[in-house]
């Protein structure tokens, strides 16, 4: 299958992403103001797409970030080695008082009627001042790259991240690399530098070098700034406003190849419908939905990504490459932590609806 796309067959590395690693300090369902505790998970959306591609599917990932030399990066690049990831890295000096730093995620996992909650302290984070020029693109896609991969939430973190995720897509389609973004909007992000329009701009640039787009109708509205269709679907399973919006990015961006994104109702914290969408070179495909008891949701977006991502490197059926990309995100919002404790095994026993109940 080549869904459009020209794959390489190989390459030293099958997969390589550009974003910032993060820490998330999660107290469970305690809220952070009541908290005396936490577990540390190592995280950043570019990231856990390479960690979950090596540690859950056996493919050779790499990732480009900062690192800072201080015992929280340490403690990030020890969790980058265990997952499987070859690291590429801009080394920051720590000044021991305010920086730079490798960015601090919080959040609780919520309960019930309980909404989980998350914020952020990204104060003087090494990743903001990454810029082009940072990274020898030729040597890292010298022995041949397959997949390059960013997203939304570094382009948002400075001036510089947008203009180096653009030369690096530059690079990775030089070298014969499929090119994947995740728009991932999050004003929170692009309010603090510029707001909406510029998000529009920047992304703009970046999305003219990309194959795959990953992102639902949300991000295609406020990052690509296109308008979605006068009809709302009644329900979050509904593909129909996606879909609708499909003719327009092709319109904006005709190298663009595949779009795709998840499905997702929230009944409570812990119970969701869940289901997942693509258009691949002209065809739609909606994968089952089933119903998830979640432990924690962080994560399950990149989950389907990396699946996804999977099934279109290892040429699968396209409809087969969705529900990979399904099943996986799934099974990860089962586990704590933002990156896979799955094996392939069970991914595609789930894709085949081996578990949970199906409705078709």
């Amino acid at each position: 299958m080549n869904y459009g796309l020209n794959i390489r067959p190989e390459g030293a590395l099958d997969f390589v992403s550009l974003g910032a690693l993060i820490h998330r300090l999660d107290p469970g369902i305690i809220p952070f103001r009541k908290a005396t505790e936490c577990q540390i998970h190592v995280s950043g959306g570019e990231f856990n797409c390479a960690a979950n591609l090596a540690d859950c599917f056996g493919l050779k990932t790499g990732v480009c970030s900062a690192m800072v030399d201080y015992p929280i990066g340490d403690l990030i690049a020890e969790r980058v080695k265990a997952m499987g990831v070859k690291p590429f890295y801009k080394r920051f000096k720590h000044n021991g008082v305010n920086g730079p730093n490798m960015a601090t995620v919080y959040s609780d996992r919520g309960l019930g009627v309980r909404a989980p909650v998350v914020f952020y302290n990204r104060s003087n984070e090494a990743g903001a001042l990454l810029k082009p020029g940072d990274f020898n693109w030729q040597e890292i896609f010298g022995g041949g790259a397959r997949w390059f991969h960013s997203g939304g939430i570094f382009a948002a973190l400075s001036e510089t991240t947008g203009e180096l995720i653009v030369e690096a897509m530059k690079a990775a389609k030089a070298a014969g690399a499929i090119t994947s973004f995740d728009l991932n909007y999050r004003a929170k992000l692009w309010n603090i530098w510029g707001g909406a329009e510029k998000a529009v701009s920047v992304i703009d640039r970046i999305v003219q070098n990309v194959d795959v787009l990953v992102g639902n109708e949300e991000d295609l509205q406020l990052g690509l700034g296109i308008p979605g269709p006068e009809v709302h679907s009644k329900s979050k399973l509904d593909p129909t406003t996606f879909f609708g919006m499909i003719d327009n990015v092709i319109k904006k961006y005709p190298q663009v190849k595949v779009v795709a994104t998840t499905l997702r109702e929230v009944h409570t914290t812990n119970h969701h419908s869940w289901s997942a969408v693509a258009w691949i070179d002209g065809q739609t495909y909606t994968a089952p939905t089933c119903e998830l008891t979640i432990h924690d949701r962080v994560g399950g977006g990149d989950g389907f990504a990396s699946g996804f991502i999977y099934g279109l490197l290892n040429g699968e059926e396209p409809m087969e490459a969705v529900k990979l990309g399904w099943a996986h995100g799934a099974l990860l919002t089962t586990f704590p932590g933002d990156t896979t404790m799955a094996t392939v095994d069970q991914v595609r026993a789930f894709a085949k609806g081996g578990s949970a109940r199906i409705q078709r």
